[in-house]
């Protein structure tokens, strides 16, 4: 079952704001792509309201898999952890990508509001 996460960003309201915004989003976009278990983590943005954004990532499994040696292999949803600073359950620090380390910090003080991350299992 595919594991989708969809988050909905809310830039302020300065041209420069959302050109960083818009910039950082498809930067993590081609970084967070490239990770182990991704299908897909696309970004878009709304054709009338400039400053809304919508991310989806899609996984192959929401909960991390177990290697043969016991260890936890890092299949983490990025923006849950990445953005909002903290862990999930069934979830683990995305420490093997150090893109995250810098993401979080740059994209927060871009929003205007608090964005609203829902989590899916596709049918």
């Amino acid at each position: 079952m595919v594991y989708t996460i969809v988050v909905h960003l809310y830039a302020k309201d300065s041209a420069e704001t959302i050109s960083k915004l818009h910039n950082k989003l498809v930067e993590a976009s081609s970084v967070y792509s490239k990770d182990q278990e991704t299908i897909s983590w696309f970004v878009m943005q709304d054709h009338q309201d400039k400053r809304a954004f919508t991310i989806v990532e899609r996984y192959e499994h929401e909960k991390p898999k177990i290697s043969s040696r016991g260890m936890p292999i890092n299949i983490v949803p990025r923006l849950m952890t990445d953005l909002l600073g903290k862990d999930y359950p069934g979830s683990n620090p995305p420490t093997q990508n150090p893109y995250w380390k810098t993401f979080n910090p740059y994209v927060e003080p871009l929003l205007e509001k608090e964005m609203d991350l829902r989590r899916f299992n596709e049918l």
